[in-house]
């Protein structure tokens, strides 16, 4: 079968893939050269969404409690309960949540039937949670939210200065671009980021702000560059408008950091006025996430770096459809089209949709539409396409929440998620590979995604489930569309009224589209290269520089004294609900690892590779201690992905405070009181099984995380006490080896057909083996039990090491013995391995080894 362009589930970088249907349920992917986003290139996630696109875990039809039920039967259902509750509690008593995973097309109908039928702006999206900031920030410097670069402007820049940004594994299509752009222009490169991450490691200044100090940094940069003559008075006396006292209101002095690094970043600044400036989830997800973004986009309207090639601040979108969401009204501050709630704009919106309830107001931002249903005040709540069970802030109020709610409707692809399990219907969604419609990525580009698949079981697509409930609630009419072209080209011709009203938004050129049209839409960007060279869409054309103050410092206490820092791994995506369906993908980090700075580690008695609790006023989670002097003193850093599906004991999200950001409603992910201290179990195991366990299996264990391997699941283990292996192993005849003297117990299991179902190897004492090796056997037909049992091969083969490129399965020991060969350039590295060669995100960590063996070298010469 022919290739189909469409576009990636992931990140917000939005890249190309030409994908060709191999089997009923596989896909071969390949980069789309074409594709303007990447030209070709792609991550790991991305490289292996062909491993997600199974059935596993899949919603396959619709259920009411824990019955299957027909659609009619569940929409009606849904239906009826959504009109008991306007009528005896009014629309404010019905909510809404979506998602960035959604398509622009389901985003505007829901957001449709929300704000113009039902009449109430409760409807927010999980891109609260990513870049609430930016908007906020966005719409109070220029009156829109308009991301004002685009991608081209990577290649352009002199200096880049990344932050808040771990680029080399969060977006490392934009990486590699900026790799380039160093190695053919000598891009300097400032990476502002606690963390001394993968892409710190390789820049030309790394400063380790401390946390929530992004406002004091920017300040003070803006007022060493204004002492020394560098602000544009020009581009001010025409463009912007300064507030009295804002000068007055930064000082130079009050950076917060090195004062050898804040010298050295103003040098930069000062003599690169082509500046890009990233910012992304770091910078966002912040009690003070708005300020951080005006504190940035201040500093280039008043150096007048902007609208121009090469400079700009660009705002990074996490989600592949984030941007998507906030143009059609995802979230509950705009109406859509990048409209607010004046009288004239509400008056416009409701003539547009003809809509009879169009709402007052906007309603409830994500936390405080979580705290609305735990107080009974919204009763009827809709999740589509995400997880908030896990994902939210103060995670264990929102289960409690959820549990209250007296109807929760779940529309998703995944039948059994954190928040799935609690529905009361459930209404089974198309998934990637399956939908088709359009997003927009982080420079406003608009892809289309298309259907490689026919939609599994009784799927549907989320805007003709909508759609589908619209019309039994008698809005059928308003929401009579039969594929999705006629969707966008409503939300085009909507866009007249943010044209009419000022805004840059405007896509009315694609109102007219036919099916066809649409069908063969090229990747296009609204609003051009520079989306703000003809003015600002404020009411007086001018852009507005804001005064903004450094935060509070985060209260920490003799019972919490660390600061938490939370965010992502390299190739998990979210809660794992599809990148955890990917073996290559879960090799790279197996399990959640709390990253602590050894010195730290030491004051709280834990050791590398141990176990430690991480507590919080809001909970307390699990983790594998990993030391790492890329940590500052005094901060620890832990992943979101891991679940109660996938770890019980290590739920990032029931750590993390509910405080938000006071003008945006993001929460404030990265910075949280915290203390740690070492878990010491009786015994330590791991498990490989054909089918994943259940958390009711591992029920009474201090501590598990799973992972899938070829072939199955590898299920990570400690407790104390007896070891409850009935629960842990399938049914099957059972070999065995055991040590007790030295507490070692290997279990190998056969299934009636002779088949390998299970290998448990379980210490209390000493060391577990190579489960690389072993996950290898499990997969193998000509597994031998001997071997198993020995855990270690007859005729040992040589020890590949750990996993570094995960796009080519090449390990630390190959790279190692390609560099002893003469391979001293990361681009020698790949010609010898491939590692390298794809997505880019390793090439940090070989460049790394590659310094390294370098400085062993020297060292042996003196």
């Amino acid at each position: 079968m022919a290739a189909i362009r469409t576009t990636c589930a992931y990140c917000g970088v939005g890249c190309g893939i030409k994908a060709a249907v191999t089997g009923p349920r596989s896909v071969a992917i390949k980069g789309d050269v074409d594709h303007p986003a990447n030209f070709g290139r792609l991550c790991s996630k991305g490289t292996h969404l062909g491993e997600t696109v199974g059935l596993e875990g899949r919603l396959l039809h619709p259920m009411i409690g824990q019955q299957r039920a027909s659609w009619d039967d569940a929409l009606d259902e849904a239906a009826l309960r959504l009109r008991q509750t306007i009528a005896e509690h009014g629309p404010d008593a019905v909510g809404f949540y979506v998602s960035g995973q959604l398509l622009t097309e389901d985003y505007y109908v829901v957001n449709k039937l929300a704000k113009g039928f039902v009449g109430t702006g409760n409807i927010d999206t999980n891109s609260r949670l990513c870049m609430a900031s930016a908007v906020a920030a966005h719409i109070r410097a220029f009156g829109e939210d308009v991301v004002p670069c685009s991608y081209d402007d990577i290649d352009h820049a002199d200096l880049i200065v990344l932050v808040g940004s771990n680029t080399a594994w969060c977006h490392p299509i934009i990486w590699q671009r900026i790799e380039k752009a160093r190695e053919e222009r000598g891009t300097k490169l400032v990476v502002i980021d606690p963390r001394r991450t993968e892409t710190a490691e390789g820049a030309d200044l790394h400063i380790a702000v401390p946390p929530d100090g992004d406002v004091a940094l920017f300040n003070a940069l803006l007022a060493a560059l204004h002492d020394r003559g560098l602000v544009d008075g020009e581009f001010l006396q025409s463009s912007c408008d300064v507030p009295d006292g804002f000068w007055n209101g930064i000082d130079a002095a009050q950076h917060g950091i090195d004062a050898v690094d804040f010298a050295q970043l103003v040098e930069m600044a000062c003599a690169h006025p082509r500046m890009l400036t990233m910012f992304s989830q770091g910078a966002n997800q912040s009690v003070s996430g708005t300020d951080k973004g005006n504190a940035i986009i201040n500093l280039h309207l008043a150096t007048g770096r902007i609208n121009a090639p090469g400079a700009g601040p660009f705002s990074i979108t996490g989600q592949p459809n984030a941007m998507g969401g906030r143009e059609v009204g995802g979230l509950s501050s705009t109406l859509a089209c990048h409209l607010g709630f004046s009288a004239e704009e509400r008056a416009d919106v409701a003539t547009f949709w003809n809509a009879p309830n169009i709402c007052g107001k906007p309603g409830l931002k994500a936390v405080d539409l979580f705290r609305a249903v735990h107080s009974g005040q919204i009763k009827f709540l809709w999740v589509m396409a995400t997880n908030p069970a896990v994902s939210m802030p103060d995670a264990a109020f929102v289960r409690e929440a959820l549990r209250r709610c007296p109807t929760l409707v779940v529309s998703d692809i995944i039948a059994g998620s954190d928040t799935a399990r609690m529905a009361d219907i459930r209404l089974p969604a198309l998934g990637w590979g399956e939908k088709d419609g359009t997003v927009t990525n982080s420079e406003r580009r608009i892809s289309r995604q298309r259907a490689l698949l026919p939609a599994p079981g009784e799927a549907r697509a989320d805007w003709q489930i909508v759609c589908d409930l619209a019309a039994r609630l008698g809005h059928g009419a308003a929401f009579d569309f039969s594929e999705p072209s006629q969707i966008f080209a409503e939300y085009a011709a909507m866009t007249a009224l943010a044209r009419d009203h000022g805004k840059v938004l405007d896509l009315t050129g694609w109102a007219d589209c036919t099916s066809a049209q649409y069908q063969e839409m090229e990747p296009f960007q609204w609003g051009g290269r520079q989306p703000l060279a003809g003015g600002f869409p404020h009411e007086s054309g001018r852009a507005q520089l804001v005064a903004v103050q450094t935060p509070a410092a985060l209260a920490t206490s003799q019972a919490y004294p660390l600061q938490l820092n939370t965010g992502r791994y390299r190739d998990q995506w979210h809660t794992m609900t599809r990148t955890g369906l990917s073996p290559r993908l879960a090799s790279h980090r197996r399990e959640p690892l709390l990253e602590v700075h050894p010195a730290d580690a030491g004051d709280h008695g834990l050791g590398d590779g141990g176990l430690a609790k991480v507590s919080t006023p809001f909970g307390e989670a699990v983790y594998r201690v990993c030391l790492s002097d890329g940590q500052r003193r005094g901060d620890i850093y832990v992943p979101m992905h891991w679940s109660r599906q996938t770890g019980a004991h290590s739920g990032t999200g029931g750590l993390v405070h509910p405080l938000f950001d006071p003008i945006s409603g993001q929460p404030g992910f990265k910075n949280v009181a915290a203390t740690m201290a070492p878990v010491e179990p009786d015994w330590r195991a791991f498990l490989l099984s054909r089918l994943p366990l259940t958390a009711d299996m591992l029920a009474g264990t201090l501590y598990w995380a799973q992972s899938a391997v070829d072939g199955g699941w590898l299920t990570e283990i400690a407790g104390d006490g007896a070891v409850a292996l009935d629960n842990l192993l399938p049914q099957g005849d059972r070999s065995e080896v055991a040590d007790r003297a030295r507490g070692m117990q290997r279990i190998i299991v056969h299934g009636a057909d002779g088949d390998l179902e299970a290998a448990f190897f379980l210490t209390r004492s000493g060391a577990l083996p190579d489960r690389d090796w072993i996950a290898q056997q499990f997969s193998s037909p000509g597994a031998e039990m001997v071997e198993l049992l020995a855990a270690r091969p007859s005729t040992p083969a040589p020890d590949r090491g750990k996993l570094v490129c995960v796009c080519h399965d090449v390990r630390d020991q190959e790279i190692g013995a390609a560099i002893e060969g003469g391979a001293d350039t990361i681009k020698g590295v790949g010609a010898c391995t491939r590692a390298g060669t794809n997505c880019g995100s390793c090439r940090p960590i070989i460049a790394r080894m590659i310094e390294d063996a370098r400085a062993l070298t020297a060292q042996a010469v003196k």
